[in-house]
């Protein structure tokens, strides 16, 4: 007797329902990211999230149990626009870094979110955790950064990775948030070589 294999409408259940599933996540994260940079914190909800995306709050809770969870994925989103550089030297690395950095920060979206996170990790222990994941997602990148010039010997051994970071990132974020002073190739430049000559304890 001849075996019948199905390959009717159901046959590819599974895999259209992952597909689907797929689409609900995309829409969901690209209307919360969209909502982030246009309000902060503050201004966003599930419920305005819902109603941009068209996706069932029901549903958004099944992939995101809490408001901060959804809250940081969308900075994960955020935070993918630059990547690690490699361009073979200390200097051409972080200087490309720093450069990245500046234009993130002077993105409208960013200059919305990141403060917003800052004051509501005052109050807020999750949003707090979600501070202190993005500062370590920047500061890996400086790491890796200097791991790589200490292998091909343009760092000592013993240098304080935490620290480079701190005298990288420090300054650009002083300048668009407290200082409010405009950037240039000078001041990125500056920051590089700074940081660079610390590191080495030539300063």
């Amino acid at each position: 007797m001849p075996t019948h294999h199905q390959t009717g409408p159901s046959a590819g259940t599974g895999s259209n329902i992952d597909a689907r599933t797929q689409r609900s996540r995309t829409t969901v994260l690209a209307a919360a990211t969209d909502l982030l940079e246009s309000t902060g914190v503050g201004g966003f909800s599930v419920d305005e999230v819902a109603r941009r995306s068209g996706v069932a709050k029901t549903t958004i809770y099944r992939h995101w149990p809490t408001r901060e969870a959804l809250v940081l994925d969308a900075c994960a989103g955020l935070d993918d626009r630059y990547d690690l550089p490699d361009t073979g030297t200390l200097h051409g690395d972080l200087r490309r870094f720093v450069a990245d950095l500046v234009c993130m920060v002077e993105q409208a979206g960013w200059a919305a979110v990141l403060p917003s996170i800052v004051d509501a990790a005052e109050r807020n222990a999750a949003f707090a955790d979600m501070h202190a994941q993005i500062q370590k997602g920047h500061a890996s990148l400086v790491s890796q950064i200097a791991e790589r010039a200490i292998g091909r010997g343009e760092l000592p051994a013993e240098t304080d990775t935490a620290l480079l970071a701190s005298t990288v990132l420090g300054p650009v974020f002083y300048r668009r948030w407290f200082s409010r002073e405009p950037f240039d190739a000078a001041f990125i430049d500056a920051v590089t070589t700074r940081a660079i000559r610390g590191a080495q304890g030539s300063d």
